[in-house]
């Protein structure tokens, strides 16, 4: 057995899926670091990647919703008419804006937002070159 070997997943994709992403930000968007910061940003952020890869969404857009959260905040970008191009995934991310935009975080919590957005735009970047390399071979 080869310990360096990497570890298989700890949860499917479908499994991530399911996770309850509204309560990971709320607990652990204005956490201290730990474990409630680590959920949101380890399982939080491959869930949330998971559902809106499944949406078709790019990972531009959600790079760009996280300059906008950046500069502007939550509370202005949950009042984006359209926070993503998909009507899907709009309605979705901006539940996630709005449990942001509750906790009254201020600017940390914009901060942790918007990094916490652009984690998510990394892991479905990741998704979308793994899966045109696979048909590539």
């Amino acid at each position: 057995m080869n310990d360096d070997a990497p570890s298989p997943p700890d949860r499917t994709d479908d499994e991530l899926a399911r996770l309850n992403i509204t309560i990971l930000l709320r607990y652990g968007l204005t956490a201290a670091p730990g474990t409630r910061r680590t959920a949101l940003f380890g399982d939080g952020a491959a869930a949330a990647a998971v559902i809106l890869d499944r949406l078709g969404t790019e990972p531009r857009s959600i790079a760009f919703l996280a300059d906008t959260v950046r500069a502007g905040g939550l509370v202005r970008a949950a009042e984006l008419p359209e926070p993503l191009p998909r009507q899907e995934a709009a309605v979705i991310v901006r539940e996630w804006l709005r449990t942001g935009a509750e906790l009254a975080g201020g600017i940390a919590a914009d901060d942790n937002a918007a990094a916490w957005l652009r984690a998510v735009a990394t892991i479905v970047e990741l998704k979308q070159m793994t899966r045109t390399q696979g048909r590539s071979t």
